[in-house]
Protein backbone atom coordinates (compact mmCIF):
# COMPACT_ATOMS: atom_id res chain seq x y z
CA UNK A 1 0.00 0.00 0.00
CA UNK A 2 1.33 3.18 -0.95
CA UNK A 3 2.10 5.70 1.92
CA UNK A 4 -1.43 7.95 1.99
CA UNK A 5 0.29 11.26 3.71
CA UNK A 6 1.85 11.25 0.19
CA UNK A 7 -0.89 11.33 -1.55
CA UNK A 8 -1.43 14.90 -2.17
CA UNK A 9 -5.06 16.09 -1.02
CA UNK A 10 -7.39 19.07 -0.88
CA UNK A 11 -9.57 19.19 2.52
CA UNK A 12 -13.23 21.12 1.58
CA UNK A 13 -15.16 20.50 4.79
CA UNK A 14 -12.94 21.54 8.25
CA UNK A 15 -14.08 23.46 10.75
CA UNK A 16 -11.14 25.56 12.39
CA UNK A 17 -12.25 25.18 15.96
CA UNK A 18 -12.95 21.82 15.95
CA UNK A 19 -9.11 21.53 14.92
CA UNK A 20 -7.23 22.96 17.94
CA UNK A 21 -4.51 20.80 19.26
CA UNK A 22 -5.12 19.94 23.01
CA UNK A 23 -2.12 21.12 24.12
CA UNK A 24 -3.43 24.25 22.60
CA UNK A 25 -6.92 23.67 24.66
CA UNK A 26 -4.98 23.58 27.81
CA UNK A 27 -2.37 26.60 27.58
CA UNK A 28 -5.33 28.54 26.52
CA UNK A 29 -7.16 27.64 29.88
CA UNK A 30 -9.75 24.95 28.81
CA UNK A 31 -10.15 20.62 28.96
CA UNK A 32 -9.75 19.04 25.99
CA UNK A 33 -12.73 17.49 24.70
CA UNK A 34 -12.71 13.90 24.43
CA UNK A 35 -13.11 11.86 21.30
CA UNK A 36 -16.52 9.47 22.71
CA UNK A 37 -19.18 9.53 20.25
CA UNK A 38 -21.79 13.02 20.60
CA UNK A 39 -25.29 11.99 22.40
CA UNK A 40 -26.71 14.94 20.42
CA UNK A 41 -25.98 17.49 17.94
CA UNK A 42 -26.15 20.14 20.79
CA UNK A 43 -23.48 18.38 22.45
CA UNK A 44 -21.22 18.61 19.31
CA UNK A 45 -22.01 22.49 19.34
CA UNK A 46 -21.21 23.02 23.12
CA UNK A 47 -17.79 21.54 22.57
CA UNK A 48 -17.49 23.56 19.44
CA UNK A 49 -18.92 26.84 21.14
CA UNK A 50 -16.05 25.86 24.16
CA UNK A 51 -13.34 26.21 22.78
CA UNK A 52 -14.22 29.35 21.02
CA UNK A 53 -14.77 30.70 24.46
CA UNK A 54 -11.07 30.10 24.81
CA UNK A 55 -10.04 32.31 21.88
CA UNK A 56 -9.84 36.14 22.93
CA UNK A 57 -6.47 37.88 21.27
CA UNK A 58 -5.01 38.21 17.97
CA UNK A 59 -2.22 35.96 18.99
CA UNK A 60 -4.85 33.22 20.12
CA UNK A 61 -6.37 33.44 16.72
CA UNK A 62 -3.27 33.72 14.46
CA UNK A 63 -1.78 30.68 16.26
CA UNK A 64 -4.49 27.99 15.76
CA UNK A 65 -4.31 28.99 12.27
CA UNK A 66 -0.77 28.83 12.28
CA UNK A 67 -0.79 25.00 13.82
CA UNK A 68 -4.00 24.24 11.68
CA UNK A 69 -1.29 24.85 8.47
CA UNK A 70 1.54 22.76 10.35
CA UNK A 71 -0.75 20.04 10.98
CA UNK A 72 -2.96 19.34 7.04
CA UNK A 73 0.57 19.86 5.25
CA UNK A 74 2.00 16.81 8.02
CA UNK A 75 -1.54 14.76 6.33
CA UNK A 76 -0.24 15.54 3.29
CA UNK A 77 -2.97 18.46 2.74
CA UNK A 78 -1.89 20.52 0.02
CA UNK A 79 -5.04 22.76 -0.31
CA UNK A 80 -7.35 23.53 2.67
CA UNK A 81 -10.65 25.44 2.68
CA UNK A 82 -11.14 26.23 6.36
CA UNK A 83 -14.87 26.92 7.49
CA UNK A 84 -14.70 29.85 10.55
CA UNK A 85 -17.41 31.57 12.41
CA UNK A 86 -15.71 34.90 11.96
CA UNK A 87 -18.88 37.20 12.81
CA UNK A 88 -19.62 35.23 15.79
CA UNK A 89 -16.32 35.71 17.09
CA UNK A 90 -16.16 39.53 15.94
CA UNK A 91 -19.34 40.09 18.46
CA UNK A 92 -18.34 37.85 21.06
CA UNK A 93 -14.16 39.57 21.46
CA UNK A 94 -16.26 43.01 20.63
CA UNK A 95 -13.84 43.60 17.49
CA UNK A 96 -15.21 43.58 14.03
CA UNK A 97 -12.76 42.35 11.81
CA UNK A 98 -10.00 41.15 14.33
CA UNK A 99 -10.31 37.52 14.32
CA UNK A 100 -10.74 37.24 10.77
CA UNK A 101 -7.61 39.17 10.08
CA UNK A 102 -5.47 37.51 12.89
CA UNK A 103 -6.51 34.46 11.79
CA UNK A 104 -5.89 34.92 7.85
CA UNK A 105 -2.25 36.50 8.85
CA UNK A 106 -1.88 32.87 10.68
CA UNK A 107 -3.13 31.01 7.00
CA UNK A 108 -0.41 32.82 5.75
CA UNK A 109 2.26 32.52 7.70
CA UNK A 110 1.19 28.63 7.56
CA UNK A 111 2.00 28.77 3.77
CA UNK A 112 5.87 27.99 4.36
CA UNK A 113 4.52 24.37 5.32
CA UNK A 114 3.71 23.74 1.96
CA UNK A 115 -0.17 24.45 1.88
CA UNK A 116 -2.42 27.11 0.61
CA UNK A 117 -5.44 27.46 2.44
CA UNK A 118 -8.60 29.84 2.07
CA UNK A 119 -11.48 30.52 4.51
CA UNK A 120 -15.31 29.71 3.66
CA UNK A 121 -17.13 31.87 6.48
CA UNK A 122 -19.88 30.22 8.28
CA UNK A 123 -23.55 31.36 9.97
CA UNK A 124 -25.44 29.13 12.19
CA UNK A 125 -29.35 28.59 11.06
CA UNK A 126 -30.31 29.49 14.56
CA UNK A 127 -28.89 33.07 14.51
CA UNK A 128 -30.12 36.07 12.95
CA UNK A 129 -30.20 37.15 9.32
CA UNK A 130 -28.38 40.45 10.58
CA UNK A 131 -25.41 38.45 11.50
CA UNK A 132 -25.23 36.29 8.58
CA UNK A 133 -25.62 39.81 6.35
CA UNK A 134 -22.39 40.95 8.52
CA UNK A 135 -20.65 37.82 7.58
CA UNK A 136 -21.54 38.77 3.79
CA UNK A 137 -19.96 42.19 4.33
CA UNK A 138 -17.21 40.57 5.83
CA UNK A 139 -16.56 37.86 3.06
CA UNK A 140 -16.65 40.94 0.19
CA UNK A 141 -13.49 42.43 2.43
CA UNK A 142 -10.66 39.59 2.09
CA UNK A 143 -9.51 38.32 -0.78
CA UNK A 144 -8.73 35.12 0.82
CA UNK A 145 -12.54 34.53 2.09
CA UNK A 146 -13.96 32.39 -1.33
CA UNK A 147 -17.36 32.35 -0.14
CA UNK A 148 -19.89 32.11 3.24
CA UNK A 149 -22.45 29.26 3.96
CA UNK A 150 -25.03 28.39 6.69
CA UNK A 151 -24.26 25.57 9.05
CA UNK A 152 -26.26 24.26 12.31
CA UNK A 153 -29.10 22.61 13.13
CA UNK A 154 -30.69 21.92 9.74
CA UNK A 155 -34.40 21.92 11.26
CA UNK A 156 -34.16 25.63 10.44
CA UNK A 157 -34.89 26.63 7.57
CA UNK A 158 -32.29 28.16 4.81
CA UNK A 159 -35.25 30.41 3.34
CA UNK A 160 -35.40 33.20 5.90
CA UNK A 161 -31.21 33.90 4.86
CA UNK A 162 -32.38 33.62 0.66
CA UNK A 163 -31.75 37.75 0.76
CA UNK A 164 -28.08 37.04 2.09
CA UNK A 165 -27.39 33.91 -0.57
CA UNK A 166 -28.87 36.16 -3.47
CA UNK A 167 -26.67 38.98 -2.59
CA UNK A 168 -23.49 36.48 -2.08
CA UNK A 169 -24.15 34.99 -5.55
CA UNK A 170 -23.88 38.20 -6.77
CA UNK A 171 -21.25 39.28 -5.62
CA UNK A 172 -19.04 36.65 -6.95
CA UNK A 173 -18.78 34.75 -3.81
CA UNK A 174 -19.21 30.78 -3.52
CA UNK A 175 -22.07 29.39 -1.48
CA UNK A 176 -21.55 26.00 0.80
CA UNK A 177 -24.48 24.90 2.57
CA UNK A 178 -24.37 22.56 5.23
CA UNK A 179 -27.46 20.07 4.20
CA UNK A 180 -28.93 16.64 3.92
CA UNK A 181 -26.86 15.66 6.89
CA UNK A 182 -29.50 15.70 9.72
CA UNK A 183 -31.81 17.07 7.42
CA UNK A 184 -33.44 15.19 4.76
CA UNK A 185 -33.20 15.86 1.11
CA UNK A 186 -35.48 18.52 1.24
CA UNK A 187 -32.83 20.48 3.35
CA UNK A 188 -30.50 19.80 0.40
CA UNK A 189 -32.80 21.07 -2.47
CA UNK A 190 -33.18 24.07 -0.77
CA UNK A 191 -29.38 24.84 -0.36
CA UNK A 192 -29.50 24.22 -4.28
CA UNK A 193 -32.18 26.45 -4.59
CA UNK A 194 -32.75 29.28 -2.32
CA UNK A 195 -29.14 28.78 -1.43
CA UNK A 196 -27.13 28.78 -4.75
CA UNK A 197 -24.86 26.14 -3.25
CA UNK A 198 -21.84 25.48 -5.79
CA UNK A 199 -21.01 21.84 -2.99
CA UNK A 200 -23.18 20.84 -0.53
CA UNK A 201 -21.55 20.12 2.97
CA UNK A 202 -22.55 16.51 3.87
CA UNK A 203 -25.24 15.49 1.88
CA UNK A 204 -25.55 11.79 2.59
CA UNK A 205 -29.15 11.73 2.65
CA UNK A 206 -29.56 12.85 -0.97
CA UNK A 207 -29.74 8.92 -1.78
CA UNK A 208 -33.50 8.85 0.06
CA UNK A 209 -34.77 10.97 -3.28
CA UNK A 210 -33.82 9.15 -6.64
CA UNK A 211 -34.73 12.44 -8.15
CA UNK A 212 -32.82 14.64 -6.53
CA UNK A 213 -29.67 11.98 -6.88
CA UNK A 214 -29.93 12.22 -10.53
CA UNK A 215 -29.95 16.16 -10.26
CA UNK A 216 -27.41 16.10 -8.13
CA UNK A 217 -25.47 13.64 -10.53
CA UNK A 218 -26.41 15.89 -13.16
CA UNK A 219 -25.52 19.29 -12.20
CA UNK A 220 -22.19 17.53 -11.12
CA UNK A 221 -22.59 18.95 -7.52
CA UNK A 222 -19.81 18.20 -5.12
CA UNK A 223 -20.67 16.58 -1.95
CA UNK A 224 -18.20 16.85 1.28
CA UNK A 225 -18.15 13.68 2.43
CA UNK A 226 -17.46 13.38 6.63
CA UNK A 227 -17.54 9.77 7.57
CA UNK A 228 -16.13 9.64 10.96
CA UNK A 229 -18.17 12.77 11.72
CA UNK A 230 -21.23 11.02 10.66
CA UNK A 231 -20.27 8.29 12.63
CA UNK A 232 -19.73 10.07 15.96
CA UNK A 233 -22.89 12.13 15.74
CA UNK A 234 -24.89 9.17 15.14
CA UNK A 235 -26.17 9.66 12.08
CA UNK A 236 -24.66 5.92 10.51
CA UNK A 237 -23.98 3.47 13.29
CA UNK A 238 -20.30 2.33 12.22
CA UNK A 239 -18.40 3.55 9.56
CA UNK A 240 -19.02 -0.23 7.77
CA UNK A 241 -22.72 1.13 7.50
CA UNK A 242 -21.92 4.53 6.04
CA UNK A 243 -23.70 5.22 2.50
CA UNK A 244 -20.22 6.57 1.13
CA UNK A 245 -19.75 3.50 -1.42
CA UNK A 246 -23.72 3.78 -2.56
CA UNK A 247 -23.07 7.84 -3.09
CA UNK A 248 -20.29 6.68 -5.18
CA UNK A 249 -21.92 4.10 -7.00
CA UNK A 250 -24.76 6.58 -7.56
CA UNK A 251 -22.32 8.02 -10.24
CA UNK A 252 -21.78 11.49 -7.05
CA UNK A 253 -19.42 13.62 -7.22
CA UNK A 254 -17.97 12.87 -3.58
CA UNK A 255 -14.71 14.16 -1.46
CA UNK A 256 -13.59 12.64 1.67
CA UNK A 257 -13.11 15.29 4.53
CA UNK A 258 -13.51 15.36 8.24
CA UNK A 259 -15.52 18.01 9.52
CA UNK A 260 -12.58 18.90 11.87
CA UNK A 261 -13.15 15.69 14.01
CA UNK A 262 -10.07 13.49 12.99
CA UNK A 263 -7.25 13.92 10.20
CA UNK A 264 -7.51 13.95 6.44
CA UNK A 265 -4.83 11.13 5.92
CA UNK A 266 -6.61 9.27 8.73
CA UNK A 267 -9.61 9.30 7.06
CA UNK A 268 -8.20 7.93 4.16
CA UNK A 269 -7.08 5.05 6.08
CA UNK A 270 -10.52 4.09 7.48
CA UNK A 271 -12.07 4.36 4.25
CA UNK A 272 -9.38 1.83 2.90
CA UNK A 273 -9.35 -0.90 5.21
CA UNK A 274 -13.12 -0.42 5.83
CA UNK A 275 -14.16 -0.45 2.46
CA UNK A 276 -11.17 -2.69 0.97
CA UNK A 277 -10.52 -0.07 -1.38
CA UNK A 278 -7.51 -0.18 -3.82
CA UNK A 279 -5.29 3.17 -3.94
CA UNK A 280 -6.72 3.89 -7.55
CA UNK A 281 -10.29 4.54 -5.51
CA UNK A 282 -8.41 6.60 -2.57
CA UNK A 283 -6.54 8.69 -5.93
CA UNK A 284 -10.14 8.57 -7.40
CA UNK A 285 -11.52 10.38 -3.97
CA UNK A 286 -8.46 12.87 -3.91
CA UNK A 287 -8.92 14.16 -7.67
CA UNK A 288 -12.17 14.70 -6.60
CA UNK A 289 -11.47 17.11 -4.23
CA UNK A 290 -9.08 19.13 -6.05
CA UNK A 291 -11.61 19.35 -9.21
CA UNK A 292 -14.63 20.41 -6.48
CA UNK A 293 -12.18 22.96 -4.86
CA UNK A 294 -11.73 26.23 -5.45
CA UNK A 295 -8.35 25.96 -5.71
CA UNK A 296 -6.98 28.28 -8.42
CA UNK A 297 -6.14 26.44 -12.09
CA UNK A 298 -2.03 26.04 -11.85
CA UNK A 299 -2.56 24.59 -8.29
CA UNK A 300 -5.58 22.08 -9.33
CA UNK A 301 -3.01 20.95 -12.14
CA UNK A 302 -0.15 20.66 -9.98
CA UNK A 303 -2.34 18.55 -7.22
CA UNK A 304 -3.44 16.62 -9.79
CA UNK A 305 -0.57 15.79 -11.26
CA UNK A 306 1.13 14.51 -8.19
CA UNK A 307 -1.96 12.48 -7.62
CA UNK A 308 -1.04 11.25 -10.54
CA UNK A 309 2.74 10.61 -9.66
CA UNK A 310 1.71 8.99 -6.72
CA UNK A 311 -0.71 6.07 -8.15
CA UNK A 312 1.94 5.34 -10.84
CA UNK A 313 5.24 4.91 -8.33
CA UNK A 314 4.42 2.01 -7.05
CA UNK A 315 3.52 0.28 -3.42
Amino acid sequence: MRDIRALPKAHLHVHLESTVRPETIRELGGTPPGDTPFRSFREFADRRARVRELLRTPGDFRRIAVEFCADEAAQGVRYAEVTFTAASHCERVGAPEMPLEAVLDGLAEGRRYGIECRLLLDHSRRRPVERMWRTLKLAQRYEDVVGIGLAGDESYPLAPFAGVCDAARDAGLRLVHHAGEFGGPGSIREALTLGHAGRIGHGIRVLEDPELVREVRGRGIALEVCPTSNVLLGLVPSLAAHPLPLLREAGLVVTLNTDGETSLADEYARVRDTFRWPDAELAALARAGVVASFAGPELKAEMLEGIDAWLGGGA
